[in-house]
C-alpha cells in the first residue's frame, strides 16, 4: 500500500499514509480529524479533543509587564483573629491628632466661655481653693496686671476665707457655683449671666468688677425660664418679636442655644451692649440665615414688652 504514493511529493504521501493507518485501526471506519490532516492555516483542535489540563494556580502573574503584574490577595482564615494593622499605623503615624484628643479629654475648660483652647498670651487659670478654671481674660481682675505668682484663689474662696468654699447661687439663674463676682448690692452672679444680660454692667469694664444689676427691668425678675420652668432669677427674652419664650443665660447656654453679644452705642436708658438671644426654634432658622450673610443683630425696644 506504501508502493501506491511512491510517486506523490513527500508531504502528501506522509499524510495519507497517516489517513490510512487511522482508517485501519478504526473498525467502525470513523473518520476523525487531526491538525495534522489540515492546511496549516486552518489547522484547530477538533471538537471530540479534551480540552487541555489547567495551569497550575500560581500567587503572581509574573508574565505580565513590571507596571501590570498583579498580586492576588491571601485568603482570610476566619477561624483565626486577625490584628487590624491599619488602625495602629494611622494612629501612629497621627500625634497630632493624638495630643489634641488628650487636651480634650483631660477635662480642662474655661467656667465662662466653656473652651479648651489656651495660649501662653491667654492662659486657662486653676483656683487653688476650688479648682475653678477660667481664662485670665474671661475673669479679668486680678490677670489684668498679669498672672500673679504662686497661688491664686478666685473672688468667692477669697470671702468666705476657706478652701472649700460653700457654693453660691447667682442672683440671674438658678444656677450654683462657677465663676462668680460680687455685685454692686452684696449678691453674687456669673460673669457669663452678666455679660448677656443687657441691662447688666461693670463698674469695671477691663476687670469684670462690680456687677451692677439695678438696671434689669423689673419683668425679667418675674418671667418664668421654658427651659427649667422656673423664675428663679432674671429670664431673656427670645430676640424673635413675635416669641414669647423666655430663659435663662445658663439654661440657653447649656441647652446650646444662639446667644449673641455686641457693642452697641449708648442710647437713653444706657444700654452700651445689643444682646440677641434664641429659643430653640428660632436659634435654629438664625443659624440658617446666619449662613447666607444677610443679618443684622439689633437692640429689641424693651419699653414696648
Amino acid at each position: 500500500m506504501v508502493s501506491k504514493f511512491n510517486g506523490l511529493p513527500p508531504l502528501k504521501r506522509y499524510r495519507l499514509i497517516q489517513q490510512q493507518n487511522q482508517e485501519t485501526e478504526n473498525p467502525k471506519n470513523i473518520t476523525t480529524t487531526t491538525p495534522l490532516c489540515l492546511p496549516a492555516k486552518k489547522r484547530k483542535q477538533c471538537l471530540d479533543s479534551p480540552p487541555p489540563p489547567l495551569p497550575p494556580p500560581i500567587s503572581t502573574s509574573i508574565c505580565l509587564p513590571a507596571k501590570k503584574r498583579i498580586f492576588a490577595f491571601h485568603p482570610f482564615d476566619l477561624n483565626l483573629q486577625y490584628n487590624d494593622e491599619s488602625e495602629k499605623s494611622t494612629a501612629a503615624q497621627d500625634p497630632v491628632n493624638q495630643a489634641a484628643a488628650a487636651d480634650d479629654d483631660d477635662g480642662i475648660i474655661c467656667a465662662v466661655c466653656e473652651s479648651t483652647d489656651g495660649d501662653p498670651t491667654d492662659p486657662i487659670v486653676l483656683c487653688d481653693g476650688c479648682d475653678l478654671m477660667v481664662h485670665a481674660t474671661c475673669y479679668g481682675h486680678p490677670f489684668t496686671a498679669g498672672i500673679p505668682d504662686g497661688d491664686w484663689f478666685c473672688a468667692q474662696c477669697l470671702e468666705t476665707k476657706s478652701d472649700t468654699p460653700k457654693a453660691a447661687a447667682c442672683c440671674l439663674c438658678p444656677v450654683a457655683g462657677g465663676a462668680l463676682k460680687p455685685t454692686t448690692d452684696g449678691r453674687w452672679a456669673h460673669l457669663v449671666c452678666a455679660i448677656y444680660v443687657p441691662e447688666v454692667f461693670f463698674a469695671d469694664a477691663i476687670g469684670r468688677e462690680g456687677i451692677d444689676c439695678s438696671k434689669v427691668l423689673e419683668r425679667r425678675w418675674s418671667r418664668k425660664c421654658y427651659i427649667c420652668e422656673t423664675k428663679n432669677g432674671c429670664a431673656v427674652d427670645c430676640s424673635e418679636s413675635k416669641c414669647a419664650l423666655s430663659f435663662h443665660v445658663s439654661c440657653g447656654l447649656k441647652e446650646d442655644l444662639c446667644v449673641e453679644y455686641r457693642d452697641g452705642r449708648r442710647n437713653s436708658n444706657n444700654q452700651v451692649a445689643v444682646v440677641a438671644a434664641f429659643c430653640a426654634v428660632h436659634t435654629d432658622l438664625w443659624k440658617k440665615q446666619e449662613q447666607t450673610g444677610k443679618f443684622k443683630i439689633v437692640a429689641r425696644d424693651e419699653d414696648k414688652n
